[in-house]
């Protein structure tokens, strides 16, 4: 896609827990395959935060020929709801509300919601104020699009992908922005709750900083991909968009991930990979 519709959707938009004090750097998480300490029991709940067609898929999600059959494609756009004990958070935030009534259609994509996340989360019985924890995986808006309403929450996000942001008219994290805000800035794994339940993994290349996630569930582990992966032929064939700020860099992630997921057996969900949808209970259930 082109610079349009990369400053808008995917390439614009661009911590430690215990009362962190505003603005600190992050501590780094114990290994994400050790085990967990965790008591509080935990539960994760998928939502519906939009969805995209491409004209043309192997232009927008890969930086050589071929990857892609020739031709249209679709992605979806998903966010998490984690509860842990009686702490939320909200994992991504998705394409921003107003496209639920005004879809982006610009250069060969359309894009857009058919319900907003906090509509979700009210059918959830959950109000933006009760949400204590905001994971964003990067800076771009289809992730970043909702996060405005959630600023009481901690917002824990890559260090490079939130000074990127500064300033710009698509800075949907400029509520954490300034002295006295909660914010954990990641330059490493973030063990998000301090019980190794559930770790930001550091996986840059997408963006400077980017960010996956490591849900141990009861019932298993599960990881989140961010956008480190779109689609499962991106993961298939570890093809890398040309927009990434790092070809290298995505590359070691993905080797860093899939050691991860092969080590624990993780249950892997490409955010928007249509397929892996089901791979959750359906809303408003969830995974526990």
């Amino acid at each position: 896609m082109r610079t349009i519709v990369l400053g808008l959707l995917f390439a614009t938009a661009a911590m430690t827990a215990c009362a962190p004090s505003s603005s600190e750097a992050n501590n780094q998480a114990p290994a994400a395959d050790a085990p967990s300490k965790q008591s509080a029991a935990l539960s994760l709940t998928r939502l519906d935060c939009g969805h995209a067609d491409f004209k043309d898929m192997n232009g927008f999600f890969s930086d050589r020929p071929g990857v892609y059959p020739p031709g249209p494609g679709k992605v979806t756009d998903s966010c998490y709801l984690i509860r842990h004990g009686d702490q939320i958070m909200v994992w991504d935030t998705g394409l921003p509300a107003e496209t639920k009534n005004k879809p982006m259609n610009q250069n060969g994509m359309v894009a857009s919601i058919d319900r907003t996340l906090a509509d979700q989360l009210g059918q959830l019985g959950v109000k933006p104020a009760d949400v204590g924890v905001l994971g964003i995986s990067h800076m771009h808006g289809d992730h970043i699009g909702q996060a405005a309403q959630f600023t009481n929450a901690r917002l824990v996000v890559g260090k490079g992908d939130f000074e990127r942001l500064a300033g710009r008219p698509e800075d949907s994290l400029k509520g954490w922005r300034g002295a006295g805000k909660k914010v954990t800035l990641a330059t490493a794994d973030v063990d998000v709750f301090g019980d190794g339940s559930v770790v930001a993994l550091h996986l840059p290349g997408h963006t400077p900083d980017h960010l996956a996630l490591l849900v141990k569930l009861a019932s298993g582990p599960v990881l989140l991909t961010g956008d480190l992966y779109h689609t499962t032929i991106a993961r298939q064939k570890r093809a890398v968009p040309g927009f990434n700020t790092s070809r290298e860099q995505t590359l070691q992630s993905m080797d860093k991930f899939e050691k991860l997921a092969k080590d624990t057996g993780a249950k892997v969900i490409i955010q928007h990979e249509p397929n892996d949808i089901p791979l959750l209970p359906a809303f408003p259930e969830a995974a526990k």
